[in-house]
C-alpha cells in the first residue's frame, strides 16, 4: 500500500518513532506513576477529586476510532517493558499522522485512540474528505508501523478503524487540559468498529448519507447494526480511497 506524499514524508522523517518527549510528560505527572500511597495522599490533601463540566451546547462533528486487534493476547506474551513500547508506537504513530490532517486525539481506552475533527462547516464537502483521507492514512501506515516494529524484535500490529457523523457535547475534566464528549456517534462508532476487518476502514449510516455520492470513494454495505429499535443502523466498508490529499 502506497503512502501519501506528505505522510510518506512524515514517516521518513528523523522524528516520526522520537517519543523524547513522553519522558518530559512523565516527569511532570511522577506521582500517578507512583502506585504508593504519594496519590492518595495528593488527593486528600487537594481534594482533587474527579470532577467533570459540559458545554450544554451539541456540535456536529466527525468522530473516529481506531482499535488494536489481538492486543490483549500479543502483548501477554510480551512483559511489560515490551508490551509498552507496542502500544506507544501505535498510540503515538496514530496521533502524528491525524495531527497532520488536523485531527485532535480525545483520549486512549486501552489498545484504541477516540479522535475527532474540529467543525469546520458541514456544506463544505472538503471537511468530510479530509475526515476519511485522515483515516485512511492510518491504514496505509501499517506497513511502516510494522516494519519499525520489526526492528525492535516486536510482532506486527494490526488495527481497524470506524468513522460517523452526529451531534455530541463538549465536556471537560479537571485532571486534563484536553476536552472530551459525549454523544451517539461516539457510542455508534465503538459499536461498529469490529465490523471492520483487520486494517480495514467502515463508517456509519450518518456520515454515508453526506458523502455517498463522492466519487473518489467506493463503498460496500456490510451487516447493520442492530440499535434495538426497529431498523438497524447501516455501516459500509471504504474499498477504495483515490485521493489522500491533505486539505
Amino acid at each position: 500500500m502506497s503512502l501519501v506524499p506528505e505522510i510518506q514524508c512524515l514517516v521518513n522523517s528523523g522524528g516520526f518513532f522520537d517519543y523524547s518527549q513522553s519522558q518530559v510528560v512523565q516527569g511532570t505527572y511522577v506521582d500517578y506513576f507512583d502506585p504508593s500511597k504519594k496519590v492518595q495522599e495528593h488527593q486528600e490533601k487537594t481534594d482533587d477529586s474527579y470532577i467533570v463540566t459540559f458545554s450544554g451546547k451539541e456540535i456536529s462533528v466527525v468522530v473516529g476510532i481506531v482499535d488494536m486487534v489481538n492486543s490483549t493476547k500479543i502483548c501477554a506474551k510480551l512483559g511489560p517493558t515490551k508490551a509498552s513500547t507496542y502500544y506507544q508506537v501505535f498510540i503515538n504513530s496514530m496521533s502524528k499522522i491525524l495531527s497532520r490532517y488536523s485531527g485532535v486525539v480525545i483520549k486512549n481506552i486501552g489498545d484504541c485512540l477516540l479522535y475527532y475533527f474540529p467543525y469546520i462547516d458541514k456544506i463544505d464537502r472538503n471537511y468530510y474528505e479530509n475526515c476519511i483521507n485522515a483515516s485512511n492514512a492510518l491504514l496505509e501506515s501499517h506497513d511502516v508501523i510494522c516494519d519499525h516494529l520489526h526492528d525492535k524484535g516486536l510482532p506486527c500490529l494490526d488495527y481497524r478503524v470506524s468513522l460517523d457523523y452526529g451531534n455530541v457535547i463538549m465536556m471537560n475534566a479537571n485532571r486534563s487540559l484536553v476536552c472530551d464528549m459525549i454523544g451517539p456517534p461516539i457510542n455508534m462508532c465503538a459499536k461498529i468498529n469490529r465490523s471492520a476487518k483487520k486494517n480495514e476502514m467502515v463508517i456509519g449510516g450518518d456520515i454515508y448519507e453526506i458523502i455517498k455520492k463522492q466519487k473518489q470513494f467506493k463503498f460496500k454495505n456490510v451487516t447493520g447494526y442492530n440499535t434495538g429499535f426497529k431498523h438497524t443502523y447501516p455501516v459500509y466498508a471504504i474499498t477504495n480511497v483515490k485521493s489522500t490529499k491533505l486539505i
